[in-house]
């Protein structure tokens, strides 16, 4: 059973141990913050902390790197688009729930009106009626 406050987003490792545990130089690490691919933590005295997430990152910017060949800048952008697909999943998710609870209270409503329940009250919407006099004028000759 893990810890509910030591999530993989926690940011707890110093940079010796970041860099220990991704198989990096510290100074990559460095490198890698200035250049915005990983964004770790700041304890008070503005020391680099690492997440368990930001070391998995770590690991996939080395990978990128050394087994594909891709650029720094190129991995940035892997990793930003990455970020944004999540962030439409998430809210593709979230708009596909409420559309469906649309669609339940839609469904509810509708099978509610087709059986009448006789006796109730049907909101009606006031509006003006004008009448215009079609009949032809008097005729004052007569």
């Amino acid at each position: 059973m893990s810890d509910p406050g030591f999530g993989d987003d926690i940011p707890v490792y110093v940079i010796s141990v970041a860099a220990e545990l991704s198989g990096l130089h510290p100074q990559t690490l460095r490198q890698y913050d200035r250049l915005g691919l990983v964004s770790p933590g700041r304890a008070s005295g503005r020391g680099r902390r690492y997440s368990m997430r930001d070391i998995q990152m770590l690991r996939e910017v080395q990978r990128l790197s050394q087994e594909e060949g891709i650029n720094l800048a190129g991995i940035k952008r892997i990793l930003e688009l990455q970020n944004e697909v999540e962030k439409l999943r998430a809210q593709m998710f979230h708009l596909a729930n409420e559309l469906q609870a649309a669609r339940s209270a839609v469904a509810r409503r509708s099978s509610a009106q087709a059986q009448p329940r006789g006796g109730e009250l049907i909101p009606v919407r006031r509006t003006r009626l004008t009448i215009f006099n079609t009949a032809p004028p008097p005729d004052d000759d007569r």
